[in-house]
């Protein structure tokens, strides 16, 4: 109202009131709702009545937002690998190293996918070990020039215990990624980031371990980049491809006498009962010729056009036998 001295306030009157309304999110990135042990991100709504001569009423309303991350980028599905090794000693004596060698198809995964790990464990020394995988959340806080970091274990997985002198290999070892926030990477004040930590577990020594780092998104793998990853995987984990060779020249296909006997095209000429109501639909010469050029053999491999300039003529031709 006009005697209303608060600017932006209206003055409604007893009874039901709706009041339908909207908030674009800005055009800058917004950081992804997230509740950790020393910060969190979150985003709400809040609405307010006053009321004369009584406290205003208030609701707050919470929202989820979610920046996404496409882990269908290049940098995202490019492979990701290590290898080290380490030699224990004790006093005077030193045994043989234990080496670690591990390869994950991408970098980018979305919750409920499962990683597969390619490794290889070699226990050379004398002491028993054990390989194990797990994934890693790392929380990243940062306010008045000073940083607090936490780390929780998101999923793990054990192998076989190794005796000395024996190898273990893993062939695509699945670690299935449980439902957790996205990775935040551009807030200036909170990051999460993920990593995928293979190690050989050493009794009375320091693990050996990979870090591999990972990036937990929100739209999923295409099934064409899907395939492909896959594919490049597999090729880079077994190289025995590269000693294949091309042949020189494309080996033609067999001819059409030893797929096709004269007894087996004969009888397929015979008259079938199941093509008269079509040969009635279709009267004429029609019919006659694709029943003629259906049973003809294909062109020989070696035949070449002997005119590839001249145009063709638009009506059909018999190939020669």
């Amino acid at each position: 109202d006009d005697d209303n001295s608060e600017e932006g306030l209206h003055t409604i009157h007893s009874g039901r009131h709706e009041y339908a309304f909207s908030f674009e999110l800005p055009q800058t990135p917004l950081a992804t709702s997230f509740e950790g042990r020393h910060g969190s991100v979150r985003y709400w709504v809040k609405a307010e009545l006053h009321r004369p001569w009584l406290l205003p009423v208030k609701l707050k309303k919470e929202f989820t937002v979610f920046e996404h991350i496409d882990i269908n980028t290049p940098s995202l599905l490019s492979p990701q690998a290590g290898t080290k090794e380490k030699t224990l000693c004790c006093w005077l004596c030193t045994s043989g190293p234990i080496s670690l060698s591990a390869k994950i198809e991408r970098k980018g995964y979305t919750p409920g996918e499962s990683i597969q790990i390619f490794a290889e464990i070699e226990n050379c020394s004398s002491r028993m070990v054990v390989p194990k995988a797990t994934i890693y959340q790392t929380q990243a806080f940062y306010a008045k020039g000073k940083m607090k970091e936490v780390k929780q274990l998101v999923a793990n997985l054990r192998g076989e215990s190794l005796s000395s002198g024996k190898t273990e290999t893993w062939n695509g070892k699945q670690l299935k990624i449980p439902p957790v926030s996205p990775s935040i990477l551009d807030c200036s004040i909170i990051r999460v980031e993920y990593s995928l930590m293979v190690y050989v577990d050493i009794p009375g020594a320091m693990d050996l371990f990979l870090n591999l780092p990972l990036v937990i998104g929100t739209i999923p793998l295409h099934p064409f980049g899907s395939r492909t990853s896959s594919v490049s995987s597999q090729c880079s984990m077994n190289m025995n491809w590269l000693g294949l060779t091309l042949h020189e020249r494309p080996e033609a296909p067999p001819s059409y006498a030893e797929v096709v006997t004269e007894e087996q095209r004969q009888s397929s000429l015979a008259p079938m009962g199941a093509c008269d109501d079509f040969e009635r639909a279709l009267p004429g010469p029609l019919f006659a010729y694709i029943q003629e050029f259906r049973f003809l053999p294909p062109p020989l491999y070696s035949e070449i056009d002997p005119n590839p300039d001249q145009p063709t003529d638009d009506r059909p031709s018999c190939p020669s036998r």
